[in-house]
């Protein structure tokens, strides 16, 4: 039986289209595509702010919160004012997320994204007032500040309004400055080694990386576990341990994949990997079609009997059963004689999951079913 690689079926509800089937053969990939240097990674801020200048679009007074972190604001400045006195219409209170790359220096900017916590009805045209973003450890790693580019809009008048997009959600490109780095120890406690991560962690997978990398290199590799691959620094890359992860990254891998049929009920897709088989299997399918249908007729009465002329209404009922398609389908198929078997019995989108899960159900289909 030939190596596939993964089929892709995707089709709407509602729409009647042919399953398409896509077969290749494998190809290799780069290791830096299936795996990643552990240690390298990315941190996650957040921060409270307001974002101030809002036309009339900002927080209501049941916003408590907005009032007391004005009337903070204002106190730093020096400007005492009673809460009762602040209405907050044009000021919004804020959550600021962002992700801190890797390797980001001090000075550096970020992107940032500005979420309403409040009842504020957009923050188009607005600017967030500078706002310390911290990580889990409580840290400040950047500040934030700068307008707000919401992408949407929301506007109402006469009791109808228009939305576009999400006008309560918004970015700044840039608009945090990096105030401190992240330290990255990408490398073992000695210096001598380091560790690769799958971002599949599989057995045949990691020890395709480990036999690829020691063709290059020599036996300098080890795997630890199905997602974790150790390499040994070789004496020559000791001062330029950049250039030996790049070299690595480079190298070409056939990852391995398991089969595995992935469907997704709410949008009628279906995705079928490779190595899907099945056992010797029928498949019959048809289509119940129920049509009920009203036609109006005029009732005359019988010359000189003083009668009435009435409209009668009468009801058809009008049931139809396609005949149904059965298709044999052989043991040991392949993904290409799974579709094509499904496509001659005309099955729809929705009908392919029906399928599918039925012969998974009868023990036929060999892969893991995994339904969205």
């Amino acid at each position: 039986m030939r190596k596939l690689t993964a089929f892709f079926l995707a089709a709407m509800l509602g729409v009647s289209l042919l399953i398409p089937a896509i077969a290749a053969a494998q190809v290799s990939t780069r290791i830096k595509d299936v795996a990643k240097v552990q240690g390298v990674r990315a941190n996650q801020l957040v921060g409270y702010g307001l974002v101030v200048g809002l036309a009339g679009t900002g927080d209501s007074n049941k916003t408590t919160y907005t009032i007391q972190s004005v009337t903070n604001m204002l106190k730093s400045f020096g400007v005492i004012v009673a809460s009762s006195d602040l209405k907050p219409k044009n000021v919004a209170a804020v959550m600021v997320t962002a992700t801190l790359p890797p390797f980001v220096k001090s000075g550096d900017g970020i992107d940032i994204t500005v979420s309403s916590m409040g009842d504020a009805k957009s923050l188009q045209g607005g600017t967030l007032l500078q706002t310390p973003l911290r990580a889990a450890n409580g840290q400040v790693y950047a500040v934030g500040q700068g307008p707000v580019s919401t992408g949407g809009f929301s506007a109402s008048a006469g009791g109808s309004s228009q939305q576009k997009n999400h006008p309560t959600v918004g970015n700044i490109p840039s608009g945090a400055l990096v105030e401190q780095e992240v330290p990255m120890a990408f490398a073992g406690k000695n210096q001598g080694r380091i560790t690769l991560a799958l971002s599949q962690p599989d057995f045949t997978t990691a020890s395709r990386i480990c036999d690829s990398i020691d063709q290059r290199f020599g036996q300098i590799t080890s795997a630890k576990d199905p997602g974790t691959v150790v390499v040994s620094v070789p004496s020559s890359y000791s001062d330029n341990l950049v250039a030996f992860i790049a070299a690595i990254e480079e190298l070409p891998i056939t990852p391995d994949v398991a089969a595995k049929v992935v469907i997704n009920e709410r949008t009628g897709t279906v995705v079928v990997g490779s190595n899907v088989t099945i056992d010797h299997v029928a498949v019959a399918q048809s289509g119940l079609t129920v049509k009920i249908g009203q036609t109006t007729d005029v009732s005359q009465p019988q010359p000189f009997s003083n009668g009435n002329t009435v409209a009668t209404t009468n009801t058809t009922v009008d049931v139809k059963e396609q005949p149904a398609g059965l298709v044999e389908l052989p043991a040991s198929a392949s993904v290409g004689d799974v579709v094509a078997a499904l496509n001659a019995v005309g099955a729809t989108p929705r009908e392919v999951i029906s399928i599918l899960q039925a012969i998974k159900a009868a023990g036929a289909l060999h892969a893991d079913l995994q339904i969205m």
